[in-house]
């Protein structure tokens, strides 16, 4: 369209229907309109006009060579602003009065904004990996306690897909996209008390910074007359220091806090000069990233040449962080909360069960820890409890460790807003964290909450995460620092063991009590391979590998049987997975390209059968223990209610 192809040769040409390629021609006649004119040139008709087909304000400076700010400002100067129309949920059978609204560029607002003390609430956006049900649980939880504090509730989200964009759930709710634009009109029609940008994710926290940029230029009084307008919780700047690798560098050598060594690259030389004073293998990741995007752990100079060209576009402006990857890691997670009083209590410290490299929304996690050495968790604790009060965090703080086998502990990152694990926590010590961040964030203090020690509940709760390799034919199932899970459950017991085994059943990982396992170790994990053969010999299963494997297991004095690899003729550990010969599969990768073809295409049929596969050590480890628990007493049901009732409830304060 642009080169000027007529709607009809289009359509002769893709058979898209003529309706849809004219209002296509008509965005394109908009463009062009824009593009021969200047902003100044722009009158109150035009922007109305443009403003009706849906371009935002950054679409038209782009189009204008104008910046995003002189087009809000151009616009606001004109009187151009959005209305609000009302969701009609009575199918016009009577008028609806459900405050469930949306925008357009019209003439009557249907909004009628009260002058209650009101708080906006931003939800996570677009549903991706990583940023579904967990911020939506905060977000709801948000709303509840707020509103039972007597402030109007007000939601903003775009995600049709969740309780939070219930009209139900807030106040008020605003069915809008999460742009810069977008909560500007909000807060400019609103005027909130307070804004909440902790709970959404990354989405809402990478708007933080220019709202505050917007507040700060225009003292909003807020509709209540209580004071302005103000980000609650943490502040934007100190929102970006923990993003900023360089600023939060120089915090956390100012607080003393251990970090794997690391560098930021600014350009493809960088980058391999880092890595390589380093030493391989590093993990790299673009910044400001949600989920583990783009993250890969690199071995050499090729791959990350290779990683650079395909992965992400390296320049000043989106550098890439390069990090010493710690081998045999133990990964934990802590979610902490700090009022404004300086007061910071551990909600939970988690111990992932797989080694640090694997995303932490794909690992599974327990809470109390299993391993961990009482020195390294009160180090975790006082580091936390420094790094909260010197970013000032009011709300929610996730942090991240690693423990080497030699006891090093290690900060590998810290984010001063609600993570993925605040559902799983608030279940597994039974106090609602989202609701009490809230509610700190409004003023009050942990002391007022009578949340002042860390809970360390007597039973074991292990989260599990949910996988959708099956959905997605030819996806390999291998973890790594990429997150791939779309979902999560929980099991609780008195003992690891068990709760894992409900974790692992709930995860739709139907685990044998006897048969056979197939061993198939990397090279970088085979120090680890007779541990997990014995274990399952002992419980009575009995082992097939492949040469490698199976050389190192005869060495040791174990039982093995010899299977060949699926390049190596028939029958192979493929046909076994077929005739339903193998009950259970370990197998850790070695990322070459023998792997990337025979591997890939074992890993994927065990999926087809639905046999059980373990793609590291530890959970090949805790499966073993699970299935042991099994085999000894079964697994019995236990309400979640019964976990804290009176005689079980909280055995020990910190």
């Amino acid at each position: 369209m642009r080169k000027g192809m007529k709607v009809d040769e289009i359509y002769e040409l893709s058979y898209i229907d003529k309706w849809f390629l004219t209002q296509l021609k008509e965005l394109i006649d908009v463009e062009q309109f824009l593009s021969v004119r200047t902003l100044s040139q722009l009158t109150r008709d035009d922007l109305y006009e443009v403003k009706k087909r849906g371009f935002s304000d950054k679409q038209i400076a782009f189009a204008t060579k104008s910046s995003e700010k002189e087009v809000r400002s151009r616009r606001l100067s004109l009187g151009v602003t959005p209305v609000y129309k009302r969701v009609d949920t009575c199918a016009a059978e009577f008028e609806a009065d459900t405050p469930y609204m949306y925008s357009s560029y019209d003439y009557e607002c249907e909004s009628i904004p009260t002058q209650k003390k009101k708080v906006l609430i931003l939800g996570g956006g677009p549903n991706r990996i990583g940023q579904g049900i967990e911020f939506d649980y905060c977000c709801c939880h948000t709303s509840f306690a707020l509103q039972d504090a007597g402030y109007e509730t007000i939601m903003m989200n775009s995600n049709p897909e969740t309780v939070s964009t219930d009209y139900d759930t807030s106040d008020r709710l605003y069915f809008e996209p999460l742009t810069v634009e977008d909560v500007l009109n909000i807060i400019d029609l609103e005027r909130p008390d307070g804004i909440i940008v902790q709970f959404g994710g990354q989405t809402p926290l990478k708007l933080a910074l220019p709202i505050q940029q917007y507040l700060d230029e225009q003292k909003l009084v807020s509709a209540s007359g209580l004071g302005l307008v103000r980000i609650w919780g943490t502040s934007p700047d100190s929102i970006d220091a923990a993003e900023d690798r360089e600023r939060f560098n120089a915090i956390i050598k100012e607080l003393g806090i251990e970090q794997p060594k690391g560098g930021i690259a600014k350009s493809d030389v960088d980058a391999l000069t880092i890595a390589n004073d380093i030493g391989y293998p590093v993990i790299v990741r673009p910044s400001y990233v949600l989920g583990g995007r783009a993250m890969e752990i690199v071995y050499s100079d090729d791959k990350l040449v290779t990683y650079l060209e395909t992965a992400v576009q390296v320049d000043p402006e989106r550098p890439v962080l390069i990090d010493r990857y710690l081998s045999d890691a133990i990964e934990i997670d802590v979610d902490a909360l700090a009022d404004s009083y300086g007061n910071v209590v551990m909600g939970g410290i988690m111990e992932h069960i797989e080694q640090a490299g694997v995303h932490s929304g794909d690992s599974a996690c327990s809470l109390p820890t299993k391993t961990v050495p009482s020195s390294c968790l009160d180090k975790i604790r006082t580091w936390t409890t420094k790094l909260a009060k010197r970013l000032n965090v009011c709300g929610l703080m996730n942090c991240q460790y690693a423990i080497t086998p030699s006891g090093d502990l290690y900060l590998l990152e810290a984010n001063p807003r609600a993570s993925r694990t605040v559902p799983f926590v608030s279940k597994a010590i039974g106090h609602p964290l989202a609701k009490y961040a809230s509610l700190v964030m409004s003023g009050k203090s942990l002391y007022d909450l009578e949340f002042t020690k860390e809970v360390i509940p007597r039973h074991v709760s292990v989260k599990e995460a949910v996988l959708p390799f099956e959905k997605f034919q030819g996806c390999d199932v291998l973890l790594g620092p990429e997150m791939r899970s779309t979902g999560e459950v929980m099991g609780i017991d008195y003992e690891f063991p068990v709760a894992f085994a409900k974790a692992q059943i709930a995860a739709g990982q139907k685990l044998p009590v006897s048969g056979t396992v197939f061993l198939s170790l990397s090279d970088m994990t085979k120090q680890h391979l007779a541990t997990i053969a014995r274990a399952f010999v002992s419980l009575g299963f009995r082992i097939v590998s492949t040469s490698g494997t199976a050389q190192m297991l005869e060495l040791e004095g174990l039982p093995v049987e010899r299977v060949l690899k699926m390049h190596e003729g028939r029958p192979h550990a493929g046909d076994m997975v077929t005739n339903g010969q193998i009950q259970l599969m370990v197998i850790t990768s070695s990322g070459d390209g023998i792997d990337q073809i025979d591997g890939r295409q074992l890993r994927r049929m065990a999926l087809a059968f639905k046999v059980p596969i373990i793609t590291t050590v530890a959970g090949a480890l805790a499966t073993a223990d699970a299935i042991r628990s099994m085999k000894k007493s079964g697994v019995k049901m236990i309400a979640l209610q019964d976990f804290f009732s009176i005689a079980n409830s909280v055995s020990s304060m910190v």
